[in-house]
């Protein structure tokens, strides 16, 4: 499964990155948490596998036409993911997560383009960052996760530029 964050389209994606292709193109998921900008990168991301979405603070009426809700519950082969943009500040993440999605065994988040993967609170919480907008990272980042039999098996960040 990969994870994107603030691709931030138009303006920073103007198509699929090669680096992140690659790893798009062995994907059986895509999740994106948030500030995908337009539909259109949802639709190009329907191409590689289903994507599920969620909106973030810079996606429009189109973003929520496509189907991305401000918050979103499923399940991915028996693991209980919770998805949303904005997770609030640092202190007290897990906590808020915690209490926002309290059946959640993960937490998928975006807005910060600061790649995390954390546990606390009874939560795992993951961001993974931007392909396209690093701000003060060293890399733009995408993610990575393998649940296998309801279980997180790995999580891993994955610099793509």
């Amino acid at each position: 499964m990969v994870v994107v964050s603030d691709t931030h389209a138009p303006r920073r994606w103007r198509s699929c990155p090669p680096r992140v292709a690659e790893h798009l193109r062995r994907a059986d998921v895509i999740l994106h948490a948030g500030d995908v900008c337009t539909a259109d990168v949802l639709d190009e991301l329907s191409a590689y596998a289903p994507v599920h979405a969620v909106l973030g603070n810079n996606d429009g009426p189109d973003v929520a036409e496509w189907g991305a809700p401000e918050r979103l519950r499923l399940e991915l082969d028996g693991l209980r993911v919770a998805m949303v943009h904005d997770s609030g500040q640092a202190k007290g993440r897990t906590t808020r997560l915690r209490r926002w999605f309290p059946d959640a065994d993960l937490v998928v988040f975006g807005h910060s383009h600061i790649p995390l993967d954390q546990t606390g609170d009874g939560v795992r919480i993951f961001n993974p960052g931007s392909p396209t907008d690093r701000r003060r990272q060293p890399h733009g980042t995408i993610g990575v996760l393998d649940i296998r039999d309801g279980r997180l098996a790995d999580a891993r960040i994955i610099p793509v530029t």
